[in-house]
């Protein structure tokens, strides 16, 4: 695993009940990828493959769109290293979770 990302995905929604289900949508598209993730109460972490979770982070906007959103906008936060491994979801968190 030589990235990881997270995302906080931003709809526009009419009110907080519709924005929750559309990042409900986003998130359920996360977890049908099969990559490890976290998802956090401001964004979701996801360890991977560079490319792969490029190409996540992309299908991301499209899943929100076609849950109804007029627009979406996303923070992203990328970890990169080319030539070994970023530090995992469980080293990070785990210790505060226990």
């Amino acid at each position: 695993m030589n990235a990881s990302v997270a995302i906080q995905s931003l709809p526009e929604a009419k009110n907080d009940e519709e924005l929750i289900r559309i990042v409900d949508q986003v998130i359920d598209y996360i977890k049908s990828t099969g990559l490890n993730y976290y998802v956090g109460p401001f964004e979701t972490a996801i360890e991977g493959d560079y490319d792969e979770l490029m190409d996540v982070v992309k299908e991301c906007q499209h899943i929100a769109i076609r849950a109804g959103a007029p627009s979406v906008a996303a923070y992203i936060k990328v970890t990169y290293r080319p030539e070994g491994e970023v530090l995992t979801i469980e080293k990070k968190v785990t210790k505060h979770h226990q």
